[in-house]
């Protein structure tokens, strides 16, 4: 069985990734299909959450950046302040990779590859986790 390398585009969009979050360990994990299973650690979920760092993970298909990077994923340890529910939106004690996280669906309906970048995408995620 042969794996599939990296496509250039998810190639790409990790190396954005490392420059739109330097600081941040960008792990990568190929997927056999060409793309990668991504997990940026740590990043700031926002004063809604107690832990104010976490880290996001997320799935880039080898169709990128034709397919929205969605969903994406957080510590299954993240919670509110205010000790209420997340809401709508973001649904605990799922796994990414293997590891207990929260699931963030916000998917980009309208997706423009030439901007909406997997970078655009996670600035854009954690902003409306922020708001919450």
């Amino acid at each position: 069985m042969t794996t599939v390398a990296i496509a250039p585009a998810v190639a790409e969009a990790i190396e954005e990734l490392r420059g739109t979050f330097e600081g941040a360990t960008v792990s990568v994990k190929a997927d056999g299909e060409g793309g990668a299973y991504v997990r940026v650690d740590p990043v700031d979920p926002g004063r809604p959450y107690t832990q104010r760092e976490t880290w996001i993970g997320f799935r880039i298909t080898a169709q990128y950046p034709y397919a929205d990077v969605y969903p994406l994923f957080v510590s299954n340890d993240l919670s509110r302040t205010d000790g209420q529910p997340f809401g709508d939106g973001m649904s605990p004690n799922v796994l990414f990779d293997g590891q207990p996280a929260v699931q963030v669906s916000r998917r980009s309906n309208h997706l423009n590859p030439a901007t909406d970048t997997a970078a655009f995408k996670v600035l854009k995620v954690l902003g409306w986790m922020a708001s919450r």
